[in-house]
């Protein structure tokens, strides 16, 4: 299996992708505020590639829960600067985080080759036709409703074969827009208009969406299902990331979207060498010791 987009292109199987999160923002749930400085987010950014992020995942507006929506030019505003500071110093694709066609655009054209779309439950196509235009990679979100309202209410019959579905109809839908099948990730939606139950359904059954036959993106990196599960507040929800994640593993997810590149990355390589006999990667960094 390939995923591909301008200028890259993964080949499954092989280790599993970490996207290092990158938020451009004062009001994320996590690290708002953190970075909202363009040279705070560069530096950041290159920290995340140390540590061995294999995706930069750049944001300019919080998706939280009843987060307020930014204009276009704010969103711009913000990312800009960073995709331009990061260009030409970074080899690993970067991804813009945006619900919005013109700032999918602009940061396209900026040196992005991604675009994660939360919002892949619209029904126009304008966000597709950008994406094909440039020959991008996109990772396809489910969401339930949007930020301002999506738990408000969550419900499903079985929420499972919905997410299923809902993929199905948007690999159809992207097609028709102009972009290949090689291109588009897919990402249940941890915490996007889902219950606590939900979010722990959907992990538990990771696997069935191997049928989708599209590499598959997990973000559960500090989210809320946590803290409502453990009572653990955001800057202790550390292990519980790193549980989800291996967990996610023996489940056939190849790309960890985190705010913890390295210790993630440690988890991943950790949990592949117990799950595959021999990972081709073995041998490469081993050494003495007790």
């Amino acid at each position: 299996m390939r995923w591909s987009g301008r200028q890259f292109e993964f080949v499954f199987p092989r280790p599993v992708l970490v996207m290092g999160i990158v938020n451009v923002t004062p009001d994320s749930f996590a690290d708002g505020g953190r970075f909202l400085a363009a040279d705070a987010a560069v530096a950041h950014a290159l920290a995340l590639v140390a540590e061995g992020a294999d995706i930069l995942d750049v944001g300019g507006e919080s998706t939280r829960p009843q987060a307020t929506p930014v204009s276009e030019a704010e969103e711009l505003r913000r990312v800009l600067p960073v995709l331009e500071g990061l260009a030409g110093r970074v080899r690993v694709p970067i991804s813009i985080d945006t619900q919005k066609p013109g700032v999918a655009r602009a940061a396209l054209a900026a040196g992005a080759g991604i675009v994660n779309d939360i919002a892949a439950n619209r029904e126009d196509d304008a966000m597709w036709r950008v994406v094909a235009e440039a020959q991008a990679a996109y990772v396809c979100v489910h969401m339930q409703g949007t930020p301002q309202t999506m738990q408000a209410h969550p419900s499903y019959g079985d929420v499972l074969s919905e997410v299923a579905d809902f993929f199905a109809e948007r690999l159809n839908r992207l097609g028709q827009a102009g972009v290949p099948l090689e291109r588009v990730a897919l990402d249940v939606g941890i915490g996007f208009g889902k219950t606590l139950g939900h979010n722990l359904a959907l992990l538990r059954g990771l696997e069935s969406f191997r049928k989708c036959g599209r590499p598959l993106l997990l973000g559960v990196s500090r989210k809320s299902f946590i803290g409502k599960l453990l009572g653990a507040e955001v800057g202790e929800r550390l292990p519980a990331s790193l549980a989800c994640a291996s967990w996610a593993v023996t489940r056939g997810v190849q790309i960890i979207r985190t705010h913890d590149a390295a210790a993630t990355t440690q988890a991943l390589r950790m949990t592949e060498a117990l799950v595959a006999p021999e990972p081709s990667w073995i041998g490469s960094n081993t050494a003495g010791g007790p």
